[in-house]
């Protein structure tokens, strides 16, 4: 059997590197497998936002409203929220007995981040250890198959090594391993040009945005410094609106053309952005439109979140009846 999960830390609105990253994968996989589970991960999200609970409550409407908008539907998914799977909690506590600190503290994924916000040795106990939380959330739905970015690969590798030592000390083929399903488009920079697309270092285009919204944001992007005239020759190379053109724009012939010409020189930097405005005006309209319908039927989408956690719940607590029974818990 090939399950699906995946899901999204409600922080804020999706932007479009969530969408190239994860979720137009999820929308073209979507009813292909025999099950689908997209999990809102509020609990990880109070990781890094326990003194702020109220953004992460409010955040949870808008990323199921940034689901449904993109295509996502609920016939072909079981949405759920993370923290009405308590299933989970309790997985995530006893895997941290198959988890050293040394190993937690290497995982590049938790290393980047920790270094993006600053952290030092003030780092919170439970975002160090929310990629074991990531595994219970993929084990206790034996899923096999995780939409993900690249940026995530560590996470699947944790989660693997999990799984391989418990089967392996306890002799038993309880936990299921998992592989990534990759998008075709590597992780987006910011507008900024740095290195990765956040919503707290306020350089991303969200799925939400206007077509005014989207210009401003356009028109400010990194491109080549020192591409000062138009005649001037241009570097590609770190050009935050190739790499958007790269990732959106569906005449592929005629990015390349353009990224000859600006190579070349006489190719401003204005009409490449002008371009980029349109092709992402073009992607985010019926996103855009499809939205602005869901906004009117928020507490229908509370109700489907709730009887999706419910179903979720009967998943998670065979697993966890399982596990408990190997770990001698079963009184």
């Amino acid at each position: 059997m090939n399950i699906v999960l995946t899901g999204d830390r409600p922080t804020g609105k999706l932007h479009i590197g969530h969408y190239v990253g994860s979720l137009k994968k999820r929308v073209s996989i979507q009813g292909k497998y025999d099950k689908s589970f997209i999990m809102i991960a509020d609990t990880q999200a109070l990781s890094d936002n326990a003194l702020n609970p109220e953004k992460v409550r409010d955040s949870v409407i808008e990323v199921m409203l940034d689901y449904l908008s993109v295509g996502l539907k609920p016939e072909l998914n079981t949405f759920f929220i993370q923290s009405l799977v308590p299933e989970l909690a309790e997985l995530t506590m006893y895997y941290m007995n198959f988890v050293n600190l040394g190993r937690l503290s290497r995982n590049p994924t938790v290393k980047a981040e920790m270094k993006q916000k600053g952290y030092g040795d003030q780092i919170p106990v439970g975002f160090l250890c929310y990629p074991i939380s990531q595994a219970a959330d993929i084990t206790a739905f034996k899923a096999n198959l995780i939409p993900v970015g690249d940026d995530q690969l560590p996470m699947i590798e944790q989660t693997n090594e999990i799984v391989r030592r418990i089967n392996n000390h306890f002799n038993k083929n309880i936990l299921v391993e998992c592989k990534p399903l990759l998008s075709n488009v590597k992780r987006l920079p910011g507008i900024d040009g740095k290195a990765k697309m956040s919503k707290s270092l306020n350089n991303a285009i969200y799925l939400s945005d206007n077509r005014e919204c989207i210009s401003r944001k356009v028109m400010s992007m990194y491109t080549d410094p020192n591409h000062i005239r138009i005649e001037d020759p241009g570097n590609i190379e770190g050009n935050v609106v190739f790499k958007y053109l790269d990732a959106f724009d569906p005449n592929k012939d005629e990015v390349e053309k353009l990224k000859k010409h600006y190579e070349k020189g006489g190719l401003g930097d204005v009409t490449i952005k002008k371009r980029l405005i349109e092709v992402l005006d073009q992607e985010l309209n019926p996103i855009r439109l499809r939205r602005q319908q869901l906004e009117e039927n928020k507490d229908e989408l509370l109700i489907m979140l709730k009887e999706g956690s419910e179903y979720a719940r009967t998943i998670a607590s065979d697993t966890l009846a399982e596990l408990k029974k190997v770990f001698y818990l079963n009184y």
